[in-house]
Formats: C-alpha cells, sequence, structure tokens
C-alpha cells in the first residue's frame, strides 16, 4: 500500500487530497504510479497526461519518473512552483 497526495490544482481536478492505493507488483517506479492513475481515463487521465508540467517527490524527496517506488511510501504529485 502506498499513500498518494496530490496538491494544488491536481487536487481541485480529481476532488480528493490524498488516498492509500495497492501497489501492483509491475508497478516499481514515478511513473508506473502515474500510469497506473491515468488509466482511470476521465480527469485522471488529462491532469496527469504526458506533457503536463507534473512533478513528483517520493518521501518529501523530488523525484523524476524512474525514481523507485515500494509498499509503504509516499508518492505526491503537484505542478511546478515558481518562485520570485
Amino acid at each position: 500500500m502506498i499513500t498518494v497526495l496530490y496538491f494544488a490544482r491536481l487536487r481541485e481536478a480529481l476532488g480528493t487530497g490524498s488516498e492509500h492505493i495497492a501497489l501492483p507488483a509491475a508497478v516499481r517506479d514515478v511513473e508506473g504510479v502515474r500510469a497506473l492513475l491515468m488509466a482511470r481515463g476521465g480527469e485522471w487521465e488529462q491532469a496527469l497526461a504526458p506533457g503536463r508540467a507534473v512533478r513528483a517527490a517520493v518521501n518529501q524527496a523530488m523525484a523524476h519518473a524512474d525514481t523507485p517506488v515500494a509498499d509503504g511510501d509516499e508518492v505526491a504529485f503537484f505542478p511546478p512552483v515558481t518562485g520570485g
């Protein structure tokens, strides 16, 4: 089981700030989690689609598509943040 968090526009678009999901054996990285969520279709597919500006963190550390994910991890998705 992993905890998935959604922030900012993703939370608004998906209608939830967090959820717990069972991690299928074939899902081993951030890109796999993203693909699993996009497979739900509709808003999920649109909000997390390739080409959309979405960043990820695993256990509160910035992550890339190939960052490993394991049971017990926290995976967060959020739009890029700009500062000034």
